[in-house]
Protein backbone atom coordinates (compact mmCIF):
# COMPACT_ATOMS: atom_id res chain seq x y z
CA UNK A 1 0.00 0.00 0.00
CA UNK A 2 3.03 2.15 0.52
CA UNK A 3 4.39 1.51 -2.39
CA UNK A 4 1.41 3.12 -4.68
CA UNK A 5 0.77 5.76 -2.33
CA UNK A 6 4.41 7.09 -2.78
CA UNK A 7 4.05 6.95 -6.74
CA UNK A 8 2.22 10.03 -6.13
CA UNK A 9 3.40 12.97 -5.32
CA UNK A 10 0.05 15.46 -4.90
CA UNK A 11 -2.45 14.56 -2.94
CA UNK A 12 -5.20 12.58 -5.34
CA UNK A 13 -8.45 11.64 -4.30
CA UNK A 14 -10.13 8.07 -6.28
CA UNK A 15 -13.25 9.26 -7.35
CA UNK A 16 -16.34 8.16 -8.42
CA UNK A 17 -18.50 10.75 -10.20
CA UNK A 18 -21.88 9.52 -9.21
CA UNK A 19 -21.21 8.43 -6.12
CA UNK A 20 -22.75 10.27 -2.93
CA UNK A 21 -19.98 9.51 -0.98
CA UNK A 22 -17.61 10.85 -3.22
CA UNK A 23 -19.21 13.90 -3.62
CA UNK A 24 -19.30 14.51 0.14
CA UNK A 25 -15.37 14.33 0.05
CA UNK A 26 -15.09 16.25 -3.30
CA UNK A 27 -17.32 19.21 -1.55
CA UNK A 28 -15.28 19.27 1.47
CA UNK A 29 -12.25 19.54 -0.46
CA UNK A 30 -14.22 22.26 -3.11
CA UNK A 31 -15.54 24.06 0.37
CA UNK A 32 -11.86 24.43 1.52
CA UNK A 33 -10.08 25.24 -1.63
CA UNK A 34 -7.69 22.48 -1.40
CA UNK A 35 -5.64 21.29 -4.62
CA UNK A 36 -5.91 17.91 -5.28
CA UNK A 37 -5.92 15.67 -8.32
CA UNK A 38 -9.60 13.72 -8.54
CA UNK A 39 -9.58 10.25 -10.34
CA UNK A 40 -12.76 9.29 -12.11
CA UNK A 41 -12.68 5.70 -11.28
CA UNK A 42 -15.62 3.16 -12.85
CA UNK A 43 -16.72 0.91 -10.16
CA UNK A 44 -16.75 -1.75 -12.13
CA UNK A 45 -13.39 -1.28 -13.42
CA UNK A 46 -11.00 -0.27 -10.54
CA UNK A 47 -7.42 1.09 -11.49
CA UNK A 48 -4.55 -0.81 -10.28
CA UNK A 49 -3.46 1.69 -8.09
CA UNK A 50 -6.66 1.54 -5.66
CA UNK A 51 -6.83 -2.16 -5.79
CA UNK A 52 -3.07 -1.83 -3.88
CA UNK A 53 -3.91 1.23 -1.84
CA UNK A 54 -7.49 0.10 -0.37
CA UNK A 55 -8.33 -3.38 0.88
CA UNK A 56 -11.80 -3.06 -0.24
CA UNK A 57 -11.87 -1.81 -3.55
CA UNK A 58 -13.91 1.31 -2.65
CA UNK A 59 -14.43 5.23 -3.82
CA UNK A 60 -13.50 7.62 -2.27
CA UNK A 61 -9.85 6.85 -1.16
CA UNK A 62 -7.74 9.47 -0.71
CA UNK A 63 -3.74 9.19 -0.81
CA UNK A 64 -1.99 12.01 0.69
CA UNK A 65 2.06 10.91 0.52
CA UNK A 66 1.97 7.47 2.29
CA UNK A 67 -1.42 7.53 3.74
CA UNK A 68 -4.16 6.25 2.30
CA UNK A 69 -7.78 6.83 3.74
CA UNK A 70 -11.00 5.17 2.29
CA UNK A 71 -13.87 5.94 4.53
CA UNK A 72 -15.82 9.16 3.36
CA UNK A 73 -16.20 10.60 7.12
CA UNK A 74 -12.58 9.78 7.72
CA UNK A 75 -11.54 11.74 4.89
CA UNK A 76 -13.40 14.62 5.55
CA UNK A 77 -12.29 15.09 8.93
CA UNK A 78 -8.45 14.50 7.84
CA UNK A 79 -9.07 17.35 5.65
CA UNK A 80 -10.63 19.24 7.61
CA UNK A 81 -7.85 18.79 10.17
CA UNK A 82 -4.86 18.90 7.79
CA UNK A 83 -6.57 22.48 6.35
CA UNK A 84 -7.58 24.18 9.49
CA UNK A 85 -9.20 27.19 7.16
CA UNK A 86 -11.94 27.29 7.45
CA UNK A 87 -13.21 24.65 9.62
CA UNK A 88 -15.88 22.72 9.36
CA UNK A 89 -16.15 21.35 12.77
CA UNK A 90 -16.97 23.78 15.89
CA UNK A 91 -13.83 23.93 18.45
CA UNK A 92 -15.51 23.13 21.56
CA UNK A 93 -16.02 19.34 22.39
CA UNK A 94 -19.48 19.59 23.14
CA UNK A 95 -20.66 21.47 19.38
CA UNK A 96 -18.19 19.00 17.55
CA UNK A 97 -19.84 15.89 19.16
CA UNK A 98 -23.11 17.04 18.16
CA UNK A 99 -21.88 17.51 14.88
CA UNK A 100 -20.34 14.39 14.80
CA UNK A 101 -23.73 13.03 15.75
CA UNK A 102 -25.99 14.62 13.14
CA UNK A 103 -23.40 13.24 10.33
CA UNK A 104 -23.82 9.44 11.68
CA UNK A 105 -27.44 9.86 12.05
CA UNK A 106 -27.54 11.25 8.38
CA UNK A 107 -25.32 8.16 7.54
CA UNK A 108 -27.26 5.89 9.38
CA UNK A 109 -30.42 6.80 8.52
CA UNK A 110 -30.56 8.36 5.18
CA UNK A 111 -27.64 7.16 3.02
CA UNK A 112 -28.39 3.21 3.26
CA UNK A 113 -32.15 4.52 1.99
CA UNK A 114 -30.84 6.47 -1.00
CA UNK A 115 -28.51 2.98 -2.01
CA UNK A 116 -32.13 1.11 -1.48
CA UNK A 117 -33.37 3.05 -4.13
CA UNK A 118 -30.61 3.44 -6.40
CA UNK A 119 -30.57 -1.10 -6.10
CA UNK A 120 -33.98 -1.07 -7.13
CA UNK A 121 -36.41 -3.93 -6.99
CA UNK A 122 -38.83 -4.65 -4.27
CA UNK A 123 -37.08 -2.15 -1.15
CA UNK A 124 -37.07 0.70 -3.39
CA UNK A 125 -40.77 1.71 -3.00
CA UNK A 126 -40.14 1.74 0.44
CA UNK A 127 -36.99 3.33 0.88
CA UNK A 128 -38.02 6.17 -1.39
CA UNK A 129 -41.17 6.44 0.95
CA UNK A 130 -39.08 6.54 4.55
CA UNK A 131 -36.60 8.79 2.92
CA UNK A 132 -39.55 11.48 2.32
CA UNK A 133 -40.32 10.92 5.55
CA UNK A 134 -37.60 11.26 7.63
CA UNK A 135 -36.75 14.69 5.66
CA UNK A 136 -40.32 15.68 5.87
CA UNK A 137 -40.28 15.41 9.57
CA UNK A 138 -37.03 17.28 10.02
CA UNK A 139 -37.97 19.98 8.06
CA UNK A 140 -37.63 22.76 10.75
CA UNK A 141 -34.86 22.15 11.86
CA UNK A 142 -33.34 23.15 8.14
CA UNK A 143 -35.58 26.65 9.00
CA UNK A 144 -34.04 26.86 12.00
CA UNK A 145 -30.53 28.52 11.14
CA UNK A 146 -28.31 29.41 7.85
CA UNK A 147 -26.82 25.92 8.65
CA UNK A 148 -28.19 22.68 9.67
CA UNK A 149 -28.08 23.58 13.40
CA UNK A 150 -25.30 25.78 12.85
CA UNK A 151 -25.01 29.24 12.12
CA UNK A 152 -21.59 28.52 10.25
CA UNK A 153 -21.34 26.38 7.16
CA UNK A 154 -19.78 22.48 8.76
CA UNK A 155 -19.02 18.99 7.49
CA UNK A 156 -22.89 18.14 8.65
CA UNK A 157 -24.02 20.60 5.60
CA UNK A 158 -21.29 18.83 3.18
CA UNK A 159 -23.10 15.24 4.02
CA UNK A 160 -26.18 16.32 3.71
CA UNK A 161 -26.54 18.41 0.49
CA UNK A 162 -24.98 15.73 -2.04
CA UNK A 163 -27.99 13.69 -0.71
CA UNK A 164 -31.14 16.97 -0.84
CA UNK A 165 -29.38 17.32 -5.14
CA UNK A 166 -29.98 13.68 -5.55
CA UNK A 167 -33.83 13.71 -4.85
CA UNK A 168 -35.44 14.28 -8.07
CA UNK A 169 -33.03 11.27 -9.75
CA UNK A 170 -33.96 9.44 -6.60
CA UNK A 171 -37.87 9.94 -7.75
CA UNK A 172 -38.58 12.49 -4.38
CA UNK A 173 -39.99 15.53 -4.56
CA UNK A 174 -40.98 17.84 -1.71
CA UNK A 175 -43.67 19.99 -1.41
CA UNK A 176 -45.74 22.38 0.91
CA UNK A 177 -44.96 23.86 3.72
CA UNK A 178 -41.71 21.29 5.06
CA UNK A 179 -40.89 20.90 1.29
CA UNK A 180 -40.65 24.67 1.12
CA UNK A 181 -38.01 24.87 4.22
CA UNK A 182 -35.34 21.70 2.44
CA UNK A 183 -36.05 23.19 -0.82
CA UNK A 184 -34.71 26.65 0.74
CA UNK A 185 -31.98 25.30 2.43
CA UNK A 186 -30.61 23.40 0.14
CA UNK A 187 -31.31 26.22 -2.94
CA UNK A 188 -28.90 28.09 -0.39
CA UNK A 189 -25.97 25.58 -0.76
CA UNK A 190 -26.49 24.54 -4.05
CA UNK A 191 -25.62 28.57 -4.66
CA UNK A 192 -22.12 28.30 -2.86
CA UNK A 193 -19.03 28.13 -4.77
CA UNK A 194 -17.64 25.52 -3.48
CA UNK A 195 -20.54 23.30 -4.02
CA UNK A 196 -20.90 24.32 -7.88
CA UNK A 197 -17.04 23.28 -7.91
CA UNK A 198 -17.66 19.82 -6.42
CA UNK A 199 -20.30 18.64 -9.25
CA UNK A 200 -18.57 16.26 -11.37
CA UNK A 201 -20.05 16.39 -14.93
CA UNK A 202 -22.32 13.09 -14.28
CA UNK A 203 -23.61 14.88 -11.13
CA UNK A 204 -24.67 17.90 -13.18
CA UNK A 205 -26.44 15.82 -15.56
CA UNK A 206 -28.64 14.94 -12.85
CA UNK A 207 -30.52 17.62 -12.37
CA UNK A 208 -29.76 18.97 -16.52
CA UNK A 209 -27.25 21.70 -15.89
Amino acid sequence: MTTAAARRAVMTLFSDPSSLQSHRVRLVLAEKSVSCEIVDIDPLDLPEDLVDLNPYGTAPTLVDRELALYDARIIAEYIDERFPHPPLLPVDPVSRAHTRQYMFRVEQDWYPLVDAILAGGKGATKARKQLKEGLVSTAPVFAAHPFFMSDEYSLVDATLTPLLWRLPMLGIELSGAAGKQINTYAARMFTRPGFVRSLSEAEREMRGK
